[in-house]
Formats: C-alpha cells, structure tokens, sequence
C-alpha cells in the first residue's frame, strides 16, 4: 500500500525551506498551519491581477468570479456536498456567532434544547449556552473528568424526551484530541430528532471531512489551519439551511451559501481556498502515481518511465474527488499515526506530566498537551531554545481544562502537528522534552 511521500509534502510547503526557519520545528499546527504553495500561488496571482470587482463583465472581474467559484465547487466535491451547501465566513467562530444567531430565532419560534458539551474550544460552545439568556434551554453533555472523553451514553441520557433540535460538539477537542464517534453521535441525534453542528476546526487539517460517511447537518472549520488562507467554511446541508432564518441580506435568503454571511466575503482569500483542492489533487496523483510505479514490470528511468505513468493515468479509471479526498485523508492519518506512536510511549514512561486524552495514537489527533506541575508557557520558552515552535495557555478551551482539573494560571503545554511534520523533527522534539521537563 502506498504510503506518503514526505519528502514530496515538504516541497510543496514553502516555510519549510525558509532560511529564517531553518532548525525550528513548528509544533503549533494545531493554532494555524504553514500555507501551502498551491494557495500561495492563487492568492498572489489574485492580488496582482484579479482583485477587483467580481461577476462584473469585463475580462478581470470574470476571472476573479470564476476563481471563487471554482473554489466552492472543487472543495465542496471533495467534501460530498452540493456546492451550494458550502459558505466561506472570516472564520470558524463568526460563522458559529451568526449561526447560534439563526438558531435563536428557530428555537423562539419552534422551541426545543440545544445540547452543547465541556469538551468543546470556547467558539463552539459559548455562543449556543448564551441563547439560555433568551429561554431556550441548554443541555450540558459532559466529559469524563479524568480521561476527557465524550461518552455517547451521557447524550442518549439528553435525548431522551425528545425535545433537543440540536447538538453540538467537536469532533475532537484543541486540547483532549480524542477523536470522537461522529457518525455514531449524528446518527443517535438524527433518530431523537435533531440536527448535529460539528466543529471540526481541530480535525480538518488531519483529513476533510467526508459528509456522507460522517452524517453531520453542519461542519464548520479553518481553512487557516488547514494549509490554506484566513478563511472559515461552513457546510450546511440543504434541509437544515432553509429551515433556519436566513442572516445575510434579504434579496440573498434564496441562495443557500449566502443566507448566513452577513458581509461579502474575502474575495482574494475565497479564490486561494482552491488552491487547498489544488494541493489535495496534487497528493493523490502524486501518490497514485507512485503506487503504480511500484508495482508490475521493473521501473524504469526518464522520458519512459514519463510515457509509462501517462499511459498508466489515461488507461486507469478517474476516481472521483470524494474519493481522491478520502485517499488523500489515509496517507495523512497513517503518517500522523506512526509519528505520534514514539512520543505517546515517551510520555507514558513520565510520572511527571498528565498527558489529556487517550494514550493510543490511532484514538487521537496528533496533538498533545500536557498539565506540568509549573507555568506551562515557561516550559515552552525553554523548548524554543531547543528550535521547538510550541506554546503554553489555556488556547480557549477553558471549560474542558476546568472540568479536568487543570489548573487554569498554569495552563498546558501544547504540542501539535499535521502530515507535513517530519519524523527527524518529533525526533528533535522528544530530545528536547527529555532536556527541559
């Protein structure tokens, strides 16, 4: 089976042969990861040559319209949904800002609870537990406060009445990183009658989300965080979308991407979120490629190995871009996974740290953070004389450290990172927690 081409991921991250940033290793993936020259491309070449107007008729404009829709288009295929169920927003916590705004206005209508957990970072939490304020009554799914997980069992307990519309939870938290049941969750709220809001910010980056599989009615995440511009995407299936009131301008509530975004969008950022698409195709031909050259006649060198792979890509069927996506999604966890597995064990022989979350990489995201028996901040000051990016703090998700016990003026180191981290930096990484815990 093929596995990713680490040396081919690097290349096409250009921070990663910075001269300034050569000898750092950046563990901070999980606040915002390195841009990948496929979005860094479209965004200079809108800047330079399409920012104007778009979906004006003048030659400019056209191009500067066609680049943001292709951007839906490309994206929301990869995803599994109709393009139209896709809004760009200037980031995931506005998107869920305006989103509870819409909610409030159904619930007062209709009525019903929202459910909302202690597992969540703050912008997937504090904006529906405000609509309390308004008489809607919020139900609380709690962790377990030793381990942090979201047992499925506590939210069958709260749906038990039938009165939840919606529940909403991460599908994996910025600091306990267990990777939560999603399917199994959608499925339970779909039968007692509710919709599901995934906040997906902390996953993303570690594979796109494949909608059917997952069953989720919305998904929201950073494309910020997933290689890609200051952007917030929004999918939103069609059945919960027009049932909500619309946010955005009155004349727009018949178009489904436009009724929850209130102001236009970053046209430049919006264009360069297909440079993500770009990148994603570019891993599965690359990789495709690979595989095939790694099996059947002996390889063979230049302009016929060239000829062999063309051939090779013209004679075998396209697979769509669902599923180029979903192989894109298995190279990245399957890297992810066999970096995560030695420092996980070197963690696991400390009695000095408390490591959040499942101690099996398979069970979690790549990120790690720590409760140390000091100012976690310090203790990153010290790795960064050790050429580690990381950091210490609270990183919004107040409600879980509180509910673990984690004190919160110290905070938790937190370490993360994605498929382009490379196996010599999680190297430099451990020797430098050996050196400095």
């Amino acid at each position: 089976m093929t596995v990713l081409d680490i040396d081919y991921v690097r290349a096409c991250f250009p921070a990663l042969s910075e001269p300034a940033l050569a000898g750092q290793a950046f563990f901070e993936n999980a606040g915002g990861s390195y841009t990948c020259r496929q979005v860094i491309d479209r965004l200079s070449r809108f800047y330079h040559q399409r920012k104007v107007q778009p979906y004006a008729p003048y030659a400019a404009s056209h191009a500067a319209g066609a680049e943001m829709d292709e951007a839906r288009s490309r994206l929301a295929a990869l995803m599994g949904v109709d393009e139209d169920e896709l809004s760009f927003g200037p980031s995931t916590s506005a998107n869920t800002f305006v989103l509870a705004q819409a909610v409030r206005g159904w619930l007062k209508r209709e009525g019903g609870a929202v459910v909302v957990t202690d597992q969540d970072h703050e912008a997937n939490s504090g904006v529906w537990r405000r609509l309390a304020d308004e008489g809607i009554e919020v139900r609380e799914w709690r962790i377990d406060p030793d381990t942090g997980h979201l047992d499925p069992a506590g939210l069958a307990q709260l749906l038990g009445d039938g009165r939840v519309r919606l529940v909403c939870f991460p599908h994996c938290s910025n600091v306990v990183a267990e990777i939560n049941p999603v399917a199994e969750i959608c499925a339970m709220a779909r039968a007692a009658g509710a919709f599901t809001c995934v906040d997906g910010v902390s996953y993303a980056p570690h594979g796109l989300p494949d909608m059917g599989a997952l069953g989720a009615d919305i998904y929201l995440f950073s494309t910020y965080k997933t290689y890609g511009p200051h952007q917030g995407l929004m999918l939103i299936r069609r059945e919960v979308g027009e049932l909500l009131p619309a946010q955005g301008h009155w004349f727009n509530a018949g178009t489904l991407h436009k009724r929850f975004t209130p102001a236009g969008p970053d046209h430049a950022q919006v264009a360069a979120c297909a440079g993500l698409a770009d990148y994603i195709d570019a891993l599965a031909d690359h990789h495709a490629a690979a595989g095939q050259r790694s099996g059947g006649a002996p390889s063979v060198d230049g302009a016929h190995r060239v000829q062999r792979d063309a051939e090779r890509a013209l004679a075998a069927p396209c697979p769509s871009p669902l599923d180029r996506a979903r192989e894109v999604h298995r190279l990245m966890r399957e890297h992810e996974i066999r970096l995560l597995r030695p420092l996980l064990d070197q963690l696991a022989g400390r009695n000095d740290v408390r490591l959040l979350g499942p101690s099996e990489a398979g069970l979690r995201a790549p990120t790690v953070a720590l409760a140390l028996d000091r100012p976690a901040e310090q203790v990153a000051t010290a790795l960064a004389a050790h050429g580690i990016m990381a950091s210490g703090g609270d990183f919004y998700a107040v409600r879980p450290l509180e509910a673990m016990g984690v004190d919160r003026t110290r905070g938790v180191l937190r370490m993360s990172f994605v498929h382009y981290t490379s196996e010599a930096e999680v190297a430099q990484l451990m020797l430098a927690l050996d050196a400095v815990l």
